[in-house]
């Protein structure tokens, strides 16, 4: 061993040890305790730890917290803490935190933006490395376990020195029959009495259908698992309701993440300085985002602004179940997450007459965030995410303009997360969506740097729109008739949940439309960001995939996932098959041919500043490996009759 090797290890292990108090009279973080600091690679180091909070309750930016007024408190604060993971640029980098908004306790940013092959599993491929951030997460989701999770511990709720009682519900839907059953939404909560009136097992077919109750001598229920004899169908909705006692204060994890931002931009003695704050949030995250926006926790204890850009992806219209009693983020109920207000600007909800929106509202008006919001297709078909709403008004009759600092992007042909390539069986009736956004939310990245640090515009929004036709109502999709697959046009976006900030009400269970984008004659949505596998299409790629027949509820979609439904190689196949779509022969003349006009719309996109110069090689290389999946290895002078014109 080196003798700098062995001081940079010494070194190491002193900081692993290290506590820093914060001195600030009036810091929200009082301490925090390093445990390990490490090497990442790339000039960076690797820090892990606890960030411990003590905050008043009585002021107002906290007391919009529920349930914080019934937390115990040390001389009158209310105390929590946070598991963090920080990498920091040792050369200092460019100033700028990119705050990881972890879900479900774990890291996020490396996978998001990395396509290259060989990437460094914290740090990623390059890119945000190259840009020099310092890249941070922190805890504040309390109903996970692991000693590997980014989790928070918060306090729980009491009223005359007891813990508060009250029902906690979720769903679940199985795809085989089985006996035993883990509601996995409620793991954060104990029944108070299993075998209590309270507690209660029902099923629908569909979620916003009356419940039929399973009767109790059927099941039985021990902590967060149910056991039903005879078993439990495949394909419905299960709904678990029980007592609990002591509800987490789960409200404080939105706190967890202003705080520790305000702690790096304006602490004198932060380990993590930085001059401005951005965050990325996927899906969870993203909803998580759109819930501190909305409720006015971009504004810190001294009103000044935490985060000056926000990326949120895949969140759709949907906010957190966070800040409530008996909170249960885990979940994947996009159903219970979807409540007016749905835009940025305040648009008045002909259903409930309320005028307010996410960003314009007394809460949030003055600390708003430059915002890039990026949706695929399940946002806008699954879930009752009902992507659209964010830009059209409530009453969906038209479209709205979104305001300056806010970009939408809908990433068309695309599913929640990209599947592996070669596309895998899905648990769907098709097979899962491969089609890699990640290319796209890379140049997205660049593009709100450099509009937050250098004040250049952003790439105009690319959304379906009411008054172009390519936003229509489910119903008339002109989606083609493809043997054996089904059609999405009866599908239904369910109710909308109810939004306890509004003392007028909000419009609870009333219907959500379905709005989505149109599609050509293969079945490819028209409208958003095209990237060059939907620009020239060796396949129809879809943001839903129904359940298989053998799983029950095949009229139901599989959460979160789209479909990949190759074309035929040559007419001869496609004629055989019945399929409407023309073969992959009939549209390109040769597999240099395809591979050329993948090269072209490529560099049309890097124009457009929506695809990075560098991946395009990486693109063009997909491509070749798309044409032999589908094709086959054709000669290169294979020229069928009725190439594509």
């Amino acid at each position: 061993m080196s003798a700098i090797t062995a001081a940079k290890r010494l070194c190491y292990a002193v900081l692993a040890a290290l506590t820093i108090t914060s001195s600030p009279a009036r810091a929200e973080v009082t301490r925090v305790s390093v445990t390990s600091r490490a090497d990442a690679g790339s000039g960076y180091d690797k820090i892990s730890g606890q960030i411990f909070f003590s905050v008043d309750p009585r002021v107002p930016q906290n007391a919009a917290v529920v349930d914080i007024d019934k937390a115990p408190t040390t001389n009158g604060r209310v105390e929590f803490s946070s598991r963090f993971y920080a990498l920091v640029p040792r050369n200092g980098g460019n100033k700028v935190a990119l705050i990881d908004i972890v879900n479900r306790g774990r890291k996020t940013i490396a996978g998001a933006f990395s396509v290259g092959p060989a990437a460094n599993p914290d740090l990623g491929d390059g890119l945000l490395t190259a840009r020099g951030f310092t890249i941070v997460g922190v805890g504040w989701e309390f109903d996970i376990k692991g000693d590997d999770l980014i989790t928070i511990q918060v306090p729980l709720a009491q009223e005359n020195g007891r813990p508060i009682r009250g029902v906690v519900r979720a769903t679940m839907t199985p795809n085989a029959g089985d006996t035993t059953y883990t509601f996995s939404d409620l793991a954060g909560y104990t029944p108070a009495d299993p075998n209590g009136p309270e507690s209660r097992l029902t099923w629908r077919t569909h979620l916003w259908d009356a419940p039929t109750e399973v009767p109790r001598s059927q099941w039985r229920l021990a902590g967060n698992v149910v056991t039903a004899t005879p078993r439990l169908e495949a394909g419905r909705v299960y709904e678990l309701s029980y007592v609990a006692e002591g509800p987490p204060v789960a409200g404080l994890g939105l706190v967890a993440v202003r705080d520790t931002v305000a702690w790096m931009k304006h602490a004198n003695d932060t380990l993590l300085p930085a001059k401005s704050a951005y965050a990325y949030g996927a899906s969870q995250s993203g909803r998580f985002l759109r819930t501190l926006v909305y409720e006015g926790f971009n504004r810190d204890e001294q009103g000044r602004q935490v985060f000056d850009a926000l990326m949120i992806h895949i969140a759709g219209a949907a906010r957190l179940t966070l800040n409530r009693r008996w909170a249960t983020p885990t979940s994947l109920e996009g159903y219970a997450a979807t409540a007016y207000p749905f835009t940025d600007r305040a648009e008045r909800d002909p259903i409930s007459g309320a005028s307010e929106g996410l960003l314009d509202n007394p809460r949030a008006r003055s600390t708003q965030p430059k915002i890039i919001y990026t949706n695929t297709g399940v946002e806008y078909w699954g879930g009752g995410r009902t992507a659209a709403l964010t830009h059209i008004a409530p009453d969906a009759t038209r479209d709205i303009d979104l305001a300056g600092n806010v970009r939408s992007f809908f990433l068309a042909g695309t599913q929640h997360t990209p599947s592996a390539f070669p596309p895998p069986d899905s648990g769907g009736q098709q097979k899962a969506n491969p089609i890699n956004w990640r290319f796209a939310l890379r140049s997205l990245l660049v593009a709100l740097d450099d509009w937050t640090e250098r004040n250049v515009p952003p790439p105009a929004s690319m959304v379906p729109r009411l008054d172009r036709g390519t936003l229509v109502p489910a119903s008339r999709v002109r989606f083609p008739a493809i043997p054996g697959v089904a059609s999405p046009e009866a599908l239904s976006a369910g109710k909308r949940a109810a939004n306890p900030l509004l003392a007028a009400g909000s419009g609870e269970n009333a219907p959500l439309p379905l709005l989505v984008p149109q599609v050509d004659a293969d079945g490819n949505e028209v409208a958003g960001l095209r990237l060059p596998d939907l620009a020239v299409p060796l396949a129809t790629y879809t943001g839903w995939n129904f359940r298989k027949p053998a799983d029950g509820g095949s009229d139901q979609l599989v959460p979160l996932l789209g479909s990949y439904i190759p074309f035929a190689a040559t007419r001869a196949d496609r004629e055989a098959r019945h399929d409407p779509r023309r073969g992959a022969e009939e549209r390109y003349a040769s597999r240099a041919s395809y591979v050329a006009r993948v090269k072209d719309a490529a560099d049309d996109l890097v124009r457009q500043r929506l695809l990075l110069a560098s991946d395009v090689n990486l693109v063009v290389t997909r491509a070749q490996q798309a044409w032999d999946l589908v094709v086959g290895q054709l000669q290169e002078t294979s020229t069928a009759a009725g190439v594509a014109r």
